[in-house]
């Protein structure tokens, strides 16, 4: 088996569902643009009541759109009855996230019987081109048996 075959030959609709059940997902405006065995994307249009002081992304919802696509990356690759969470990341910040709107997307680096780890990276984009935001590695612990809190 590779190491981005699927567990779960239904993860597209599984990993689908599980984000439509994320209250801060919606709250911010983030959609799943994206879903592949080992890889996922989300993206966010640009919003000004999500800014900091300087008028850039603020880094929490940076951070946020980011850590939850390398969580669902994890989670194309678990089982059936597995979810996950993260354990830890660790994110840089290499530019200011403006532009007119934020693209998360995540892969797999390694896949563990309970661990896996993944990387991340935010673009800005906008009509003058696309810019590197901020690069993530996570940790996602993998739970097995586990079910999702339904809403």
């Amino acid at each position: 088996m590779s190491s981005l075959e699927p567990l779960d030959p239904d993860f597209a609709s599984r990993v689908r569902a599980s984000f439509g059940r994320q209250a801060l997902m919606r709250t911010i405006g983030a959609e799943m643009a994206r879903v592949e065995p080992g890889d996922v994307e989300i993206v966010l249009p640009f919003r000004g009541d999500l800014t900091q002081q300087h008028g850039y992304l603020h880094a929490a919802v940076v951070t946020a759109i980011v850590d939850s696509a390398c969580g669902y990356a994890a989670m194309t690759l678990a089982g059936p009855d597995a979810s996950v969470l993260t354990v830890e990341y660790k994110a840089n910040f290499l530019s200011p996230a403006i532009g007119d709107r934020m693209r998360a997307s995540a892969r797999v680096l390694r896949r563990g019987r309970s661990l896996t780890i993944c990387a991340g990276d935010v673009r800005a984009e906008s009509p003058a081109g696309e810019r590197h935001v901020a690069t993530m590695i996570a940790t996602i612990a993998l739970i097995a048996g586990r079910a999702e809190r339904e809403s």
